[in-house]
């Protein structure tokens, strides 16, 4: 009854737990959204009403596939001073940044073409790719980033298509990929003929450390496409999100656009090139970036503090993930629904995994959400959790 390329797809783990975190008491890990009191709620009422009163004709009619002009100038200017935009490249507004991978892998791909993606990767990118049947090849992570000697042994041996990274901030584990692996990730990709797609939704929240330039910064012979998104530094309601490729990829980008949903919601895109025109959104972000250290620093300092010591997790530098890891012979899922019944919640391991049986030692943490006094009590339900497992 059903097409081959759904016959075995599943429902995202994460998209379910959200039906547990309604539950009275329950401190969520879990998700993967902004924190909301960040959001510009009041600012934006007073925009869509101003809009809609004044340019309903322009905000409630088609628009076009390339998206809303002012909105798609605004974030070309944004992304030409991050150096993310060459003179062979085109940029288009997306549904959301999960539009802007489901569009590249949808233009790129055949059935059967091998995809590299770091092991672990983010569920929603891994759903879309296995939607069309791909075969992915999982490549481990390390302090800097993907592990590059091991995608040079495999490229040396196996012809790939692709490589989907999130280099900056990993989702789930925080990591960022460094400068110097960024080129040579961009070296291979040109001496053995494959694309990279670089998922780039939490790099404008760096809170710690130095910036380190985009990979799409680097190239120079459009072998990647970016993918970017407003979701975590406006709002993930509003569905805005951004691809850049060279342009004869985006002609193709855009009619598969034109498919999908013919063009991304036109009343969003005004609100959010009108609020760019009313408000500093460098200074919106810089709160956001005050917000998530703090929250980031007390989920570090309480995992120290109340998991075992054989435990051990990432310290990332902004974002909103940290990825850790249990000792062995632990299983996240079993320890899950100890947690859930704890009053206390988070991602298990394999959920994010290529191979979901490597995951069972690890879990995936947020603090995006959570306040820092129930982030301190969260994990200290979470560390006894683990400590009564054994």
């Amino acid at each position: 009854m059903f097409a081959e390329r759904v016959k075995g797809l599943k429902g995202s783990a994460i998209r379910e737990m959200f039906k547990l975190l309604a539950q009275p008491d329950m401190i969520s890990f879990a998700g993967g959204a902004p924190a909301p009191e960040l959001f510009p709620g009041e600012l934006l009422g007073e925009i869509s009403n101003k809009i809609l009163k004044e340019n309903a004709k322009v905000a409630l009619q088609y628009g076009i596939t390339e998206g809303y002009a002012p909105l798609r100038d605004y974030t070309r200017g944004r992304m030409e001073k991050a150096g993310n935009i060459h003179g062979h490249d085109d940029l288009i507004i997306t549904s959301g940044g999960q539009q802007a991978l489901d569009l590249t892998f949808k233009t790129l791909l055949n059935e059967g073409d091998t995809v590299v993606l770091e092991s672990p990767s983010f569920i929603g990118g891994m759903n879309s790719l296995r939607s069309y049947n791909v075969h992915l090849h999982g490549i481990e992570m390390q302090e800097d980033g993907m592990d590059i000697d091991a995608l040079e042994a495999y490229v040396k041996t196996q012809k790939i298509k692709l490589v989907y990274t999130i280099a900056t901030f990993q989702n789930p584990s925080g990591i960022t990929m460094s400068a110097e692996k960024r080129k040579k990730l961009l070296s291979l990709a040109d001496k053995y003929d494959f694309y990279i797609l670089e998922d780039n939704p939490y790099g404008e929240l760096r809170y710690k450390g130095e910036d380190v330039p985009t990979i799409k910064s680097f190239d120079t012979l459009g072998r990647v496409i970016y993918a970017g998104s407003y979701s975590k530094t406006i709002s993930p309601g509003l569905r805005l999100g951004w691809v850049i490729a060279r342009q004869d990829i985006m002609e193709k980008i855009v009619i598969c656009k034109q498919v999908s949903d013919v063009h991304t919601t036109v009343l969003p895109q005004m609100m959010a090139a009108e609020f760019f025109e009313v408000y500093d959104f460098d200074t919106h972000i810089e709160k956001a970036k005050v917000l998530y250290r703090e929250r980031g620093d007390e989920m570090c300092t309480a995992i120290d503090e109340y998991f075992p010591k054989a435990c051990t997790h990432t310290v990332p530098e902004g974002g909103i993930f940290l990825w850790c890891t249990l000792p062995e012979g632990y299983d996240s899922d079993a320890l899950l629904k100890e947690a859930v019944a704890q009053k206390v919640a988070f991602v298990a391991g394999s959920t994010c995994m290529p191979v979901p049986e490597e995951g069972a030692r690890y879990m995936r943490l947020n603090y995006s959400l959570t306040a820092p006094d129930k982030i301190r009590e969260g994990i200290q339900r979470l560390g006894e959790v683990i400590r009564n497992a054994k």
